[in-house]
């Protein structure tokens, strides 16, 4: 089964919140975190995702996973970059 590793940033009015997380569906959990059953700390905003990379198994993402949330300068990078692919819904 195929896992993608992805970070949101949110959009809400003030906010320059960014979220890691993994998943084997990104439309499903993008809905889940916009309709605040998603991660706790994600509740209250509306996300898009502006990153999304692809893993073969869960073991690779869930270790991307980690790595990419502990790496501040690559998400902030990540973050400013505005030619990503955004997905929205």
């Amino acid at each position: 089964m195929a896992f993608y590793v992805y970070m949101l940033k949110s959009i809400s009015p003030g906010s320059n919140k960014t979220y890691v997380g993994y998943t084997n569906n990104i439309k499903q959990r993008l809905l889940k975190h916009n309709s605040n059953k998603g991660a706790k700390s994600t509740m209250g905003y509306f996300w898009i995702v502006i990153y999304k990379r692809y893993f073969k198994n869960k073991n690779e993402a869930m270790s991307y996973e980690y790595k990419l949330k502990n790496d501040k300068k690559k998400r902030s990078k990540l973050s400013k970059n505005e030619n990503l692919h955004t997905l929205t819904l």
